[in-house]
């Protein structure tokens, strides 16, 4: 694939645009004029759930003709999309809130448009991951968004062994379902990191709470858990205590092996732990609790 230059605002000969248009995470307010403006003047809009965004479009008056665009019929709907674009007309991408494209499958949209020469436009709006982190206290000069963790406590622990090797504020996704037992997998890896626990922003009841992880554990257990939540935990500081852990010779390697490593040249399963632990900057009480689960 050769270079590809992009010129949004000149006007389009063969094609339709692509607008991927944020929409309000909780507060209708937060609609932008452009957004609205857009949404108004497309032909047509693709949307997660026509359900919700058809409450969004009743409020602001806006007629438009919808389509379904959601994980499970993405590879039948998206080529369709693309064939109207390629006509000549307009589509709006939009989620159920938020930035489209972002924890739901407008990527894969976004990379069909692209194929296909088709200029994609950003409208940009509310973003829950953001305005966790800069509502959180926490360092934001360098973050990563790493959405939703797996929901096996094994796997969640090794996707939490890697990030952790990054010296940046890590952002997650979380159901109210999950929250607590998530927290917890981190409490047992990084039980001192500092967390900012993040709900309904925007809405009424938009909450947030910070501390320690083991703290904010704590706190939320004889709570009733409810709203979507984002998770802010501070790894800058612990990570690059660890030795620069992302260019360090171990850091391609799971836990386990790390440890078997150590084991091999010293023949001693506690010392290799002890060692293991030094190197990622935890307790050796994590890395046994840690190995303890697989």
């Amino acid at each position: 694939m050769g270079v590809q230059v992009q010129k949004s605002y000149e006007p389009q000969r063969n094609t339709g645009t692509l607008y991927l248009v944020a929409t309000p995470i909780g507060n209708l307010e937060d609609m932008t004029y452009r957004s609205v403006r857009i949404l108004r003047e497309v032909d047509c809009i693709a949307a997660e759930d026509t359900r919700q965004t058809r409450k969004l479009l009743t409020h602001f008056d806006i007629q438009a003709r919808l389509f379904s665009y959601h994980e499970h019929n993405k590879h039948a709907s998206g080529p369709e999309l693309v064939r109207i674009l390629g006509e000549g007309k307009s589509l709006a991408l939009v989620s159920d809130a938020g930035m489209p494209a972002i924890s739901d499958p407008g990527y894969e949209l976004v990379r069909l448009a692209v194929d296909a020469g088709i200029p994609v436009v950003p409208i940009p709006g509310a973003n829950a991951a953001l305005c966790a982190l800069i509502a959180s206290g926490l360092p934001t000069e360098r973050f990563l968004f790493a959405g939703f963790l797996p929901r096996e406590r094994k796997k969640q622990r090794e996707e939490l062994d890697k990030l952790g090797r990054t010296p940046a504020t890590l952002i997650f996704y979380e159901s109210p379902h999950r929250v607590i037992k998530t927290l917890e997998t981190i409490r047992d890896m990084w039980p001192q990191a500092s967390v900012a626990v993040v709900r309904e922003l925007t809405k009424r009841y938009e909450e947030i709470v910070r501390g320690t992880v083991t703290e904010c554990v704590e706190w939320l257990s004889d709570k009733e858990t409810m709203g979507e939540y984002c998770l802010v935990v501070d790894r800058g500081g612990e990570a690059e205590e660890a030795g620069g852990a992302e260019g360090a010779w171990w850091a391609e390697l799971t836990l386990e092996e790390h440890v078997e490593r150590y084991e091999r040249e010293s023949g001693d399963r506690k010392d290799a732990m002890k060692r293991a632990a030094a190197d990622r900057g935890v307790s050796k009480r994590d890395i046994y609790n840690a190995l303890l689960e697989k």
